[in-house]
């Protein structure tokens, strides 16, 4: 008897212990949102110069937003025709409608891509004028790698939250944002990552990014794709849409345009 109630008494440490780890686990795996964010050093600021800002494209571009249509463009959700609004040649936010994504799927390649926080924007930190630039959209809502785009203009956040960031992974170099009111540039080099047969992680994706002609990620590897809370990781996928976030922070919407790609090897 004595034997036998030694083995169960055995049987259900060990299992407290599993269970605990398994809870210690899931914990970590759940964490805070202020868990990964970063708020030292911050980026010093550098006034940009005239960037190439409102140009025309290159002759091998493939234009995805010209002021016209969003032909080029569906809902990410659903793959439905994009509501996001047209004005004045800009492509205004519609936050109702969620996230937009490009009919075409992409490996690697050249971006530029303009967008201006309104002039009367409000809020502080991440509530203003927060949106993302997600250079492989890996599936809906969030999924995918994101460049952080954000009023960063006097606006203190965490540094790997800030514009110009990969957002939660890599703060900018420096801080290159323009007032509000001004159309701002992004000019972005995206290298897919490889995958093998089995799926396992043969190459990191990396980025270079110029912020209003300014470097502000340097080929930067990055660990894996976006997330919110907890460590980045891969999953496997091939070519991607290049997606535009609609961020739910209750500020004024911002406007895009001029954005065009051109395929690399």
């Amino acid at each position: 008897m004595r034997r036998r109630w030694f083995r169960w008494s055995a049987f259900f440490c060990l299992a407290c212990l599993v269970g605990r780890a398994a809870a210690q686990g899931a914990g970590a795996e759940a964490g805070r949102p202020e868990d990964t964010e970063v708020w030292q050093p911050v980026p010093p600021v550098v006034t940009p110069g005239a960037a190439a800002i409102g140009g025309a494209p290159p002759s091998d571009a493939i234009v995805l937003f010209d002021g016209s249509s969003l032909d080029e463009w569906r809902n990410s959700r659903d793959g439905a025709s994009a509501e996001w609004t047209l004005s004045d040649g800009h492509l205004i936010v519609y936050k109702a409608a969620g996230n937009i994504e490009t009919r075409r799927r992409f490996r690697n390649y050249q971006l530029h891509l303009e967008w201006r926080i309104p002039e009367d924007i409000t809020g502080a930190g991440q509530a203003r004028g927060n949106s993302g630039l997600f250079l492989a959209s890996t599936g809906s809502g969030d999924r995918g790698y994101e460049l952080q785009i954000l009023d960063s203009y006097a606006n203190e956040t965490y540094v790997n939250g800030m514009a110009g960031s990969i957002y939660k992974q890599s703060p900018p170099l420096v801080n290159a944002s323009r007032r509000p009111g001004e159309w701002q540039a992004y000019d972005v080099v995206w290298t897919a990552p490889q995958f093998g047969p089995d799926g396992a992680l043969q190459t990191p994706a990396r980025v270079t990014v110029f912020f209003n002609g300014v470097l502000v990620q340097d080929d930067f590897a990055l660990r894996g794709e976006t997330v919110f809370i907890g460590s980045p990781r891969y999953g496997v996928h091939g070519d991607a849409p290049i997606k535009l976030q609609a961020h739910g922070d209750p500020s004024p919407p911002i406007s895009f345009r001029n954005i065009w790609m051109r395929v690399l090897p």
